[in-house]
């Protein structure tokens, strides 16, 4: 018998999307993530949102910067429980991506770093996988009830 607390939230599921690896792909990404939030009703603070976001336009970045020759397309998956989101970024380029030390006196290259960051003061994981297919999937997951992100700080992480 299911009770009333053992049922899924309203806004619990799985939702995935493709898109060219194209620059195009970033902001509609972020937005279609943003959306997909509002839509289901996610009890989300906006700290967090605006950290989800962020981390989404650097992974769908790093994949139209670094995998595109070998992965003209790529895909985003949300889903979301009870007490976390995760976010997905998968490409078909067979080589992880290497989280840069940092270097203030470069104007790129710190985008892992600020999804490492993210992640961590918001008390969540991130992780990256090979699949089946020979690419990889960067995954963070957050949870929802978090402490609010206030200004990054870095943390451990297996990027």
């Amino acid at each position: 018998m299911v009770t009333r607390e053992d049922a899924p939230a309203e806004y619990e599921g799985v939702w995935r999307f493709t898109a060219p690896a194209s620059d195009a792909s970033v902001p509609q990404a972020r937005h279609a993530v943003r959306d997909l939030l509002e839509r289901q009703g996610v009890p989300v603070h906006d700290d967090l949102a605006q950290g989800l976001l962020l981390i989404v336009s650097e992974l769908v970045t790093n994949v139209v910067r670094h995998a595109a020759l070998l992965s003209p397309e790529l895909a985003v998956e949300v889903a979301i429980g009870k007490e976390w989101i995760r976010v997905s970024v998968e490409d078909n380029h067979p080589y992880r991506p290497k989280a840069l030390e940092r270097n203030y006196a470069r104007t790129g290259g710190r985008g892992l770093l600020l999804v490492r960051e993210i992640t961590a003061e918001a008390g969540g994981v991130c992780d990256v996988e090979h699949t089946t297919s020979g690419g990889k999937v960067v995954r963070v997951a957050l949870p929802l009830a978090g402490p609010p992100l206030t200004s990054p700080r870095p943390g451990p992480s297996a990027l």
